[in-house]
């Protein structure tokens, strides 16, 4: 590593002997379906199961606890959509220190509240995280507190590159690790932690697709600010890299990818069903990126589940999603007669071939109907793509026009 680095292995040592007692080392559990898939074993670091359901404590705690009296006096300030706010005000509590955190109006109500009964007073502010942080250097001008930021600060990275540290701990062998990218505190941290000591393990981040501020700016050689973001991974939709990860993430990450919303979705259901864990959509990330591309990571593979925060409305809207891009959900209209029975009928085609009714829909008036036809809406549930095919086979051959608009 270069001597202008901002953070060193050395520093990632000694955050490790900050948090003893404080961050827990969270479970690698192996991933059998994953590991079919990639041909090697792949891992998962479940820092979902972190005190504070997510990696940002080993951050926060860093940070906060380095702190001269003074500036404990004065109470800490911070900006996050969640899982950051709730690190620091879990650290607050910990250092007794006084803390407030400003969140996006739309943040979601769990994160607001686990951050309110950690202690820390929270104020809603504009719509994104950005806007936030810029409320919380204004407060921190105006009343004298600290403020900590989710990503761009030596201690914060060094807190967080003790990940990587457990992961070469738990699996010595291991040949890729595969990071959830926001900001870069934690990918940049990872990085430090093992390429000092493990230069040939490759270490890649992986990014919304609709909130991707690293391609572009490791393109252009520095840190670029997106001019727009949208994507259900709130906990990385960040628009322009810290200085101090980008440094990092520059000299020792070995590439950083990128993953569509589907795919988020399909892999917050694969951990649900295959692995029984809690992950929310920025904590999939990396599992989105193997099952897009599984033979792009030399195995052994860890694959980091960086939290595990996710609204149970979110949850259920995310499932469907991804539900509906496995080929597991099945949406379409149909006209028919307009008599008694003939809705009947259909549904008795549907049983045969095993699909389940999840919701019916009549629409009986339309410049498109006649007088003696009805459209009914169907969704189903089925069993694949496959079993996708052969429902719409069977309904075709009960002599049904199909609908997909």
């Amino acid at each position: 590593m270069a001597p202008t680095s901002p953070v060193s292995h050395a520093d990632v040592l000694a955050a490790r002997e900050l948090l003893r007692g404080v961050a827990r080392q969270t479970p690698l559990e192996h991933s059998r379906s994953l590991s079919e898939r990639v041909g090697g074993a792949v891992h998962l670091k479940c820092e979902n199961l972190q005190r504070a359901g997510s990696f940002k404590i080993r951050g926060a705690y860093t940070r906060m606890s380095r702190l001269d009296d003074a500036a404990k006096q004065r109470g800490v300030v911070a900006a996050s959509a969640g899982n950051h706010a709730q690190g620091v005000a879990l650290a607050a509590q910990l250092l007794g220190i006084a803390s407030t955190v400003f969140m996006p109006t739309g943040a979601p109500i769990p994160k607001l509240l686990a951050t309110r009964g950690y202690g820390a007073r929270v104020e809603l502010f504009g719509d994104s995280v950005d806007a936030a942080l810029v409320q919380a250097r204004r407060f921190a001008e105006q009343t004298g507190a600290v403020l900590i930021h989710p990503f761009d600060h030596p201690d914060i990275v060094a807190g967080q590159g003790t990940v990587g540290l457990e992961i070469l701990d738990q699996c010595p062998q291991v040949r890729t690790i595969v990071v959830s990218t926001g900001g870069g505190g934690l990918l940049g941290g990872i990085a430090a932690a093992v390429k000092a000591t493990h230069p040939h393990v490759r270490v890649v981040g992986v990014q919304a697709a609709q909130a991707a501020a690293y391609p572009g700016s490791l393109a252009a050689g520095h840190p670029v600010a997106l001019t727009s973001m949208s994507t259900m991974a709130d906990g990385i939709a960040v628009g322009r890299p810290g200085a101090v990860p980008y440094a990092l993430v520059r000299a020792l990450v070995d590439d950083v990818t990128t993953v569509d919303e589907d795919t988020l979705a399909r892999a917050l259901l694969f951990l649900l069903e295959r692995a029984k864990l809690v992950v929310e959509p920025a904590g999939a990330a990396g599992v989105a990126a193997l099952l897009e591309s599984p033979q792009a990571f030399p195995a052994p593979v860890v694959v980091v589940l960086s939290g595990g925060n996710i609204d149970p409305l979110l949850m259920l809207r995310v499932l469907r999603h991804g539900m509906a891009a496995a080929g597991r959900y099945l949406q379409f209209r149909l006209l028919m007669p307009d008599r008694p029975g003939s809705l009947a009928a259909v549904l008795a085609v549907l049983a045969r071939a095993d699909a389940n009714v999840l919701e019916v829909e009549h629409v009986r008036t339309g410049v498109e109907l006649h007088l003696d036809e009805v459209e009914i809406g169907l969704q189903l549930e089925t069993k694949g793509p496959e079993h996708c095919d052969s429902v719409l086979a069977a309904l075709r051959a009960a002599g049904y026009p199909l609908r997909f608009h």
